[in-house]
């Protein structure tokens, strides 16, 4: 049998041909052995288990310590994630947050609705004009949109003052007891 560039395949007169070897292995012998064999050096062995056969047929049972390994460390980094919600400190940065986002949610949910519903059943009250051609559902409407900017302002500058740094502190101890759980590798 010839390949498509006119040279004869698998056992032809080379000395020693790329087909033939890879990385010092005799494909042609383990192909005959395992039907097709890849000397692949990016391999996953973490993967193995998934319907690969041995030399002789058999299955090749999967590796489990490094699974399990990695399974372990992972449980000891999701602990950490648990005792840093658990802490006082983290429970000051949630509370902190909740006593600005809660007031403030409702606050402009109910002017929100105030607006809506006042348009709906008192037309005549928004068609009042302010100053020439403005009525009161334009300066309301426009207030809506004056509103949203403050409480985003509002909301970014409570979070500087009041969080952000303790939520970075926060950040970088749960970073360094996660690369400790972890073997001291970062991932």
């Amino acid at each position: 049998m010839q390949s498509s560039n006119a040279r004869p395949r698998g056992g032809g007169g080379d000395a020693e041909s790329s087909v033939e070897k890879h990385d010092g292995h005799d494909l042609a012998r383990a192909e005959a052995s395992t039907g097709v064999r890849y000397d692949d050096p990016w391999y996953d062995a973490l993967a193995s288990g998934w319907g690969e056969t041995g030399g002789d047929a058999t299955p090749v049972p999967p590796v489990a310590t490094a699974r399990a390994e990695r399974e372990d460390r992972a449980a000891a980094a999701a602990d950490v994630y648990l005792e840093v919600q658990r802490s006082a400190a983290f429970q000051e940065v949630r509370s902190r947050y909740r006593r600005f986002v809660v007031p403030a949610g409702i606050g402009f949910f109910l002017w929100y609705v105030a607006y809506v519903v006042t348009a709906t059943s008192a037309p005549g009250l928004m068609a009042r004009p302010v100053a020439g051609a403005v009525n009161v559902a334009m300066v309301a409407g426009l207030g809506q949109f004056l509103t949203t900017f403050l409480l985003t302002w509002a909301y970014a500058r409570h979070a500087r003052l009041r969080r952000d740094r303790a939520a970075l502190e926060l950040r970088w101890d749960t970073q360094e007891l996660t690369r400790s759980a972890r073997g001291g590798a970062s991932s």
